[in-house]
């Protein structure tokens, strides 16, 4: 981080410059100031809610609409032809088969509600974007005859979780920001890879 002089008008202001490598070459550029922290949280936000909502609704469709409530199967058994030969099978075979098909219905509201809370409020975010992109991932290889195209909104989605993950997005403004100054995390370093 140093200060810059804008154009020897005097005006300082502060700019943070990263610097790393991109395919084994040297890359370097600057952040400018809090609008990059602005960004982040907002993309933070954004998605947490995003998922909060969709497990909200999912549930209250359960509680409010019975004949709305959410079942996988149709998606499981008939919306997945076009995903790789495995994983139809898997996902097939996942919605035919009674006990998982509950366990699925159950699983999916719970962990978009989960993986939105953490990332709302910036707490285990790494590991709440990991969990948020793997299920993404799932949805975008379920869906893989890819009628609506390569670049979709899961495709979208997966890397918005992991731009939440390389940017330690829970530090700024979130509970992680906090706990990574605990004891116990500074005790534990490999408690950051949840945080962040």
């Amino acid at each position: 981080m140093r200060l810059d002089d804008q154009e020897g008008l005097g005006v300082r202001q502060m700019v943070d410059t990263l610097e790393t490598t991109l395919l084994g070459r040297p890359v370097r550029f600057e952040l400018s100031g809090p609008w990059t922290s602005y960004m982040v949280v907002f993309t933070r936000l954004l998605v947490g809610w995003w998922f909060v909502y969709a497990g909200l609704e999912k549930y209250a469709n359960l509680w409010y609409a019975p004949a709305e409530a959410f079942d996988a199967s149709g998606w499981l058994l008939h919306g997945t032809a076009g995903a790789p030969g495995w994983l139809h099978g898997f996902l097939v075979w996942a919605g035919s088969t009674g006990w998982l098909l509950a366990a699925t219905n159950y699983a999916i509201p719970l962990g978009e509600l989960l993986i939105g809370l953490g990332v709302l409020f910036g707490f285990a975010t790494r590991l709440a974007a990991f969990f948020g992109a793997f299920l993404l991932f799932f949805f975008y290889l379920g869906s893989a005859d890819f009628t609506n195209g390569y670049v979709n909104g899961n495709l979208l989605g997966i890397i918005l979780f992991m731009q939440l993950i390389v940017f330690g997005a829970g530090r700024i403004w979130g509970v992680d920001g906090y706990l990574e100054r605990t004891g116990f995390v500074r005790n534990h370093p490999w408690t950051r890879y949840l945080l962040g």
